[in-house]
């Protein structure tokens, strides 16, 4: 590693990364990332489900309902908005359809 890559290393893992699925893409170049977070009750042990949901910035709108998406965290791009869509993990079937219908009905 260079001198240069070193000090690349640090800055590009410092931005958070979750994953999580997308529960609404009605706003424009905007979707709403539902990332779920499970821990351990600190008494009882048990582990606990809770929700939290992420406005995120999708420049393309490629993003659809059900997708499973990693977002990074950035810079505040509005009120909401501090997450950028860094990439699809998975599409959801319900997507599949969508994308077959719209292409049969051309």
């Amino acid at each position: 590693m260079t001198a240069q890559d070193q000090a690349q290393a640090p800055a590009a893992s410092r931005r958070n990364e979750k994953v999580g699925q997308v529960v609404s893409t009605k706003m424009q170049k905007t979707i709403v990332v539902a990332v779920e977070m499970r821990k351990a009750h600190p008494k009882y042990k048990r582990i606990i489900r809770s929700t939290k949901k992420f406005y995120a910035h999708d420049e393309q709108n490629s993003a659809r309902i059900g997708d499973m998406v990693r977002i990074r965290e950035t810079r505040p791009l509005s009120k909401l908005k501090r997450w950028t869509l860094e990439e699809i993990v998975r599409r959801s079937a319900l997507a599949q359809i969508e994308d077959t219908a719209h292409e049969a009905a051309s």
